[in-house]
């Protein structure tokens, strides 16, 4: 264990917290970069987007408590965002955070974008095959996602496993990647995941028992609509935003807009969200469970009491020297 600890001395402290949609990161993560003189960086693929307040479950200013957020409001919906978008605005992000001489604490549950940042994982966008690309857009317009999955399905079953039938560009650009190389993007991303770290970096997974969990999303969806969810996504339509946008594939967008569109009713509509929501917890839980050397904080471990979690966090930094 000694040696672990000490393997990352001599690189940039970093703290991360991921764990499951609605487990209390954002709470967490302002108590603790108040005590570590830490600033945060959103590692959520949504929060980045201008105008998507309430399905993105994104910080208010005032609850900020005056800890700098960054990658927040930064992209206006109409703008892809991607990996390799949020590897570019985190190391912008992060040469400020160390020159002000401050801890970064990168806060998300898209264990994707984490796992690129902590091994600094070199992605090459595959601008080599625009035709089978607009081919394969042309396919699902014409005869829906899911005949791309199972395309997937039949050349990548681990990739096909994890992107969401639903998730038209991931899905294209798993086959993109398998029809340039010949090889499964699963197994090109388990290589990278054997990265060593480019940050001392400490990494927390908040999590708790799965029917608070679950019972905590319902809630939260259900605020969500209380403070405006619908009309939050007819400003977007009324600004042009149209079902193939990236932003507009998040939870919660999509199923609106398909009431919005008169597809289905609101009840149907915000069932959907609920269940779509749990799901996602589950393959984010599936995601941190592979992810080696990770710390996990299981909230019922701790009685829910919110200092025992942060002087836990506290004593792992102080072990890692990373404070």
């Amino acid at each position: 264990m000694e040696g672990k600890e000490n393997q990352g001395q001599g690189l940039p402290p970093m703290v991360v917290i991921g764990g499951p949609t609605g487990v209390g990161k954002t709470k967490l993560s302002i108590g603790l970069a108040k005590a570590i003189g830490g600033e945060i960086i959103s590692a959520d693929s949504m929060q980045v987007y201008e105008y998507m307040d309430v399905g993105s479950a994104k910080i208010r200013p005032d609850e900020m408590q005056g800890v700098p957020h960054h990658l927040i409001n930064v992209l206006k919906p109409w703008e892809e965002f991607n990996v390799v978008t949020f590897q570019k605005l985190c190391k912008e992000a992060l040469k400020g955070i160390y020159e002000r001489g401050k801890i970064p604490v990168v806060v998300g549950g898209t264990g994707f974008y984490v796992q690129a940042l902590l091994r600094d994982v070199n992605f090459t966008e595959n601008d080599d095959a625009p035709d089978y690309r607009k081919m394969l857009e042309e396919k699902a317009e014409k005869e829906g996602p899911e005949v791309l999955h199972e395309m997937l399905l039949a050349v990548d079953p681990a990739s096909a496993e994890a992107i969401h039938a639903n998730n038209v560009k991931r899905t294209i650009r798993a086959l993109e990647f398998y029809h340039l190389t010949g090889t499964p993007i699963s197994a090109h991303n388990e290589e990278e995941r054997e990265r060593e770290r480019a940050y001392n970096c400490c990494y927390f997974v908040l999590n708790d028992l799965r029917e608070r969990l679950y019972a905590n999303i319902e809630l939260r969806v259900d605020q969500m609509i209380a403070d405006g969810l619908v009309d939050e996504v007819k400003r977007l339509k009324d600004m042009g935003c149209k079902r193939g946008m990236t932003a507009m594939q998040g939870l919660g967008y999509k199923e609106i807009l398909d009431y919005l569109d008169d597809l289905c009713t609101l009840d149907e509509a915000i069932a959907k969200i609920k269940l779509e929501t749990r799901h996602f917890a589950k393959r984010q839980l599936t995601w941190f469970r592979r992810e080696p050397d990770v710390i996990w904080l299981n909230k019922n471990e701790f009685e829910y009491n919110e200092t025992d979690i942060l002087t836990c966090m506290l004593e792992k930094l102080h072990q890692q020297s990373i404070i």
